[in-house]
């Protein structure tokens, strides 16, 4: 890893802290503004949109109201689309999108105390259809989130809000019923939709709306080809700089390798989702033409469970997996050596990283062990079972993902000399992604998270009992995970503004965690990122899920 793609620890004040400053560098996960960015200062942006870029994706986005469930990928199309009240850059700061100012205690924004907000809005912003954005779409977004009719993909935080007034066209107030840490980094992935639009639907989780987005972003909608791609084009009437492209074309490609083939002979510009294959590494960065980088990410690799599988129910179970895990090979062998393996779901360049957790041990004698402590008995097929449940489940991935498949294959022959019984059952990424993960629907799964909220280290959407979406709660705790402890540290932490205070808890939220492991840390990404040479303006931001998160930047040099 080059110095120039190295994190960088913010460490603010207490009383930057205490008063919501810095909550993003608060939680220390940054990445310097790296490549694409300061390679653009270098560059001239064309006078007018010129030209169109090709993303590639692996997997199909198909989730167009940004707050309906939904996963990373279709982050990539809200982009393009929608604004919020302020973003998060590289460096882990906040800055305005529209609001004219990011709030705060020392402008005003926010109360000493944390509980009341006022926020200045822009007057120059429409919406892809002309009409002009207030006061009135802020305050319908943020009660749609909390809408018991609404299947949000989000309501942390957002209920805690109260009083929503809009004082004028360009001014909104509200109340917090508690202070809650982790709000500005949440309003920070929080995309304004339009009340003229939605607002006039009954359902809105089936309006038309969701399928023909209208949004103040850079791109306006105009088309998606099911299966295929998804094509951008410019507004013209865009608030902002930019963008500076003609159109953004979203291109599907589900198999990685056919993906890489396209970077490689130019049929796409930018390697996106689930990027360049690290077996494709050393070839890569050698190509004519093309900018290959390995880029440090937040998100983290696991194998997940569904808890409330009776197989999954036995801790001794999970622990036995873990220990037959040969994560070392995993990491070597398929992935080059290139990501790091980890303990927690926290990035470990993270201010609020645990580093003193048990080290993962392979062992498979060990795991037998643990196995036959627990009561679970080989049967004639040499499958173990245990008050009628045998020890045998699924595991699904994205189908097309040649190496996690790989790693499903090397997984499977190690469960079984332990006596466990994994069949591999993989999807397309529409249908893997969509109930099938959402909704738990899944025995097992391989499967790469960023956990976080922003660059914050609050996990309640993930981890909190009230996020199951199978059990009608609003938030991504897939696994179906449970446990009181960690409940009421979840709540402590989104209560608590000093870093170092924040800190114990959440340290002690990985211990349990680790302890539980409803889900086996494989490894932190570092991955191989590639777009062609003379693409402008592309820029890695380890605080959002998604590479284009700017695409309204991006431009080809003349």
């Amino acid at each position: 890893m080059s110095d120039e793609t190295k994190h960088a620890l913010l460490k603010p004040t207490r009383r930057q802290a205490l008063t919501m400053m810095a909550l993003a560098g608060a939680s220390g996960l940054i990445m310097p503004g790296l490549l694409g960015r300061d390679r653009a200062l270098a560059a001239t942006p064309p006078a007018k949109p010129t030209g169109q870029m090709i993303v590639g994706f692996s997997q199909e986005p198909t989730v167009f109201n940004p707050h309906l469930l939904h996963i990373e990928v279709d982050e990539g199309i809200h982009f393009s689309l929608f604004d919020p009240l302020f973003a998060i850059d590289p460096d882990g700061k906040f800055v305005p999108a529209l609001a004219v100012e990011v709030p705060t205690v020392e402008n005003g924004g926010i109360s000493a105390d944390g509980l009341s907000w006022k926020v200045k809005l822009r007057d120059d912003v429409k919406w892809h259809d002309g009409t002009p954005f207030t006061a009135e779409d802020v305050k319908f977004t943020l009660e749609l989130m909390v809408d018991p009719e609404f299947l949000s993909w989000r309501k942390t935080g957002h209920e805690f809000v109260r009083e929503l007034t809009v004082v004028s066209p360009t001014e909104i107030t509200w109340k917090m019923d508690k202070p809650f840490a982790p709000y500005p980094s949440i309003l920070a992935s929080t995309f304004i939709v339009p009340k003229h639009v939605l607002g006039a639907e009954k359902d809105k989780n089936t309006a038309p709306f969701n399928n023909a987005p209208v949004g103040t972003g850079p791109f306006k909608w105009v088309e998606r080809v099911a299966g295929d791609h998804i094509t951008l084009e410019a507004n013209a009437d865009y608030f902002g700089d930019g963008p500076y492209l003609e159109r953004i074309i979203f291109k599907y490609i589900p198999d990685l390798t056919v993906l890489y083939t396209q970077f490689k002979t130019g049929d796409i510009d930018v390697a996106g989702l689930q990027w360049i294959t690290p077996d494709h590494y050393e070839e890569a960065k050698a190509l004519d033409g093309k900018t290959v980088l390995v880029v440090p990410g937040s998100t983290v690799e696991s194998v997940t469970f569904n808890m409330e599988k009776p197989q999954f129910r036995d801790l001794a179970v999970r622990q036995a997996l873990y220990l037959a895990l040969d994560k070392a090979t995993i990491i070597d062998a398929l992935y080059y050596g290139l990501p790091t393996p980890t303990e927690s779901y926290m990035p470990q360049q993270s201010f609020y990283a645990n580093p003193d957790l048990p080290k993962h041990e392979y062992d498979p004698e060990k795991a037998k062990k643990v196995l036959d402590d627990a009561g679970w008995v080989p049967g004639s097929d040499g499958i173990r079972a245990k008050n009628g449940v045998r020890l045998s489940f699924s595991n699904s991935t994205t189908a097309g993902n040649h190496i996690r498949e790989q790693v499903q294959q090397f997984m499977q022959q190690s469960f079984k000399d332990i006596g466990v019984e994994m069949t591999i059952s993989n999807l397309p990424p529409a249908v893997m992604w969509g109930e099938y993960w959402m909704k738990s629907q899944f025995d097992s799964v391989v499967v790469g998270l960023d956990f976080l909220t922003g660059a914050d280290p609050d996990t309640s959407d993930y981890f909190k009992s009230t996020s199951i979406g199978a059990k009608g709660g609003s938030g991504q705790n897939n696994w179906q995970y449970a446990n009181p402890e960690v409940d009421k540290l979840l709540v402590e932490g989104g209560q608590t503004f000093v870093p170092e205070e924040r800190k114990t808890i959440y340290l002690k939220i990985q211990e349990i965690m680790r302890a539980d492991l409803p889900f086996l840390p494989i490894f932190q990404y570092a991955t191989v990122r590639g777009y062609k040479k003379g693409a402008e303006g592309i820029a890695y931001n380890v605080n959002v899920r998604i590479d284009s998160w700017n695409p309204g930047s991006w431009y080809w040099a003349s």
